[in-house]
């Protein structure tokens, strides 16, 4: 069940990317008068269509994505017909190149803005200060002396981090060493975090985490906690002499409290006070007995809906933190800062898909919107056959003022094609690699 959940959520996630691409390209041909012998949803054989002038809009067998083909857009099946593509100024044709990337991109920011509309999530610290909550033990971040209430103020170049942007320049920093800045009690501090090796993408891990204060979100009537006088609202500031930070803390505390007294400092309105609280054991659906002091925490996710204005603002921001990712991401690849099994190919993509499919629409069409935007992207690396290396072809014959040789150009391509393929081979060896057992794994490159 659950692979045929990520073969219909791939086909939906690349079906949609795809054909939104080549949208791009048709409307650009037609406007600059081009002659679109076909527009098909899908590959293989037509199942069924209808010829709108000299265009054939079909759909075809095979529903990953689509395709676009103009008349004489082949290198060397050219007539000199001047509604053929290779007919048109270069300037044309580079806009009808560009126009499919553009396409992803304005796609990615139609999807993010309309869910924004209807709903925004993320987690309330995602876009703060980095300020350090919790350090683990022995963990790349305590080696490097960083201590709960420090704020990250410079990370891998990065000057004052959110925590997102912290999160993935420790991710994509496996085992490298990074120069870090972070400021304690009002003194900065310089210190190196090589972030450890994690699972199978062998991404990096520095074993800190967010500042996540106790704040109380509501109170059982009756409880230990009520009748100590604690409130919604408040924020229980320390335990036993501890300082909470980092509110995982605060729930193990009482979980090995196992029914002894727990000193609380609590803090409300800019004031403190102390009060005295006795954990129960209580039978939690799911989990089986914990023990409770009768309170509940405050949601660490925001979750509203944006006016239109604001909503398109979150896209174009949240789409432009994808794309600045993206490119962090591959340019580490190249200088080998990250391990290729980062990457997902198609198998990975479908596995990808099916679980943001599971997770509900959010993470589903969250994950639409990160695809259009990487599909955008690599269609505009300078290898031949995407519309990158086109586009880049373009550029040479302007500079020239001449057109290429049909033998140069035909060479071109065909490293181009070789390129593609061994790489699409590449990616999903990596992915095969991921799925296996361990034991297996770790046999293979």
């Amino acid at each position: 069940m659950a692979l045929i959940q990520n073969a219909l959520a791939v086909v939906v996630v690349l079906g949609v990317m795809i054909i939104f691409h080549e949208l791009g390209h048709f409307l650009a041909a037609k406007y600059f008068d081009v002659r679109v012998e076909a527009f098909s949803i899908g590959f293989g054989k037509r199942l069924a269509g209808r010829q709108v002038g000299d265009t054939d809009y079909r759909l075809c067998a095979l529903p990953l994505g689509g395709y676009v083909k103009m008349a004489g857009d082949n290198i060397g099946e050219g007539t000199g017909d001047p509604g053929e593509f290779l007919s048109k100024p270069r300037w044309q044709r580079f806009f009808i190149a560009v126009m499919g990337p553009v396409f992803n991109f304005i796609l990615a920011v139609i999807l993010l803005t309309g869910l924004y509309v209807v709903v925004f999530k993320q987690p309330a610290f995602l876009d703060k200060a980095a300020e350090i909550g919790y350090v683990a033990q022995n963990s790349p971040a305590a080696k490097a002396g960083i201590q709960p209430g420090d704020r990250i103020t410079k990370f891998d170049g990065i000057a004052n981090p959110n925590w997102e942007i912290l999160e993935f320049h420790v991710l994509s920093n496996p085992a490298h060493p990074v120069d870090t800045t972070f400021v304690r009690d009002g003194q900065e501090h310089t210190a190196t975090v090589t972030p450890d090796v994690e699972g199978r993408e062998r991404v990096g891990v520095a074993g800190w985490g967010p500042l996540l204060p106790a704040m109380v979100g509501s109170v059982d009537p009756g409880e230990s906690a009520a009748n100590a006088g604690v409130q919604a609202g408040d924020r229980i500031y320390s335990v036993d002499g501890k300082v909470i930070l980092y509110r995982p803390e605060m729930i193990d505390i009482v979980q090995k409290s196992k029914g002894a007294p727990l000193h609380l400092v609590i803090e409300r309105a800019g004031k403190r006070f102390d009060t005295t609280v006795t954990a129960r054991s209580r039978d939690t659906p799911g989990v089986g007995p914990m023990w409770r002091i009768g309170v509940t925490f405050q949601d660490l996710v925001i979750s509203k809906s944006l006016p239109l204005p604001e909503a398109f603002k979150e896209s174009l921001s949240r789409n432009r933190t994808f794309a600045m990712m993206i490119f962090d991401f591959a340019g580490k690849l190249l200088e080998r800062r990250m391990s290729p099994r980062s990457m997902a190919g198609p198998i990975g993509i479908s596995q990808q898909a099916g679980d943001a499919a599971r997770q509900g629409p959010y993470d589903f069409i969250t994950l639409m919107a990160f695809i259009s935007i990487n599909l955008g992207i690599f269609n505009l690396f300078p290898i031949p056959i995407l519309d990158g290396g086109q586009i880049l072809l373009l550029l040479i014959e302007g500079a020239l003022r001449r057109d290429l040789s049909l033998a140069v150009k035909e060479k071109i391509i065909t490293v181009g094609f070789v390129f593609l393929v061994l790489f699409a081979v590449y990616v999903s060896y990596m992915d095969i690699v991921k799925s296996l057992p361990a034991r297996f794994e770790k046999l293979l490159p």
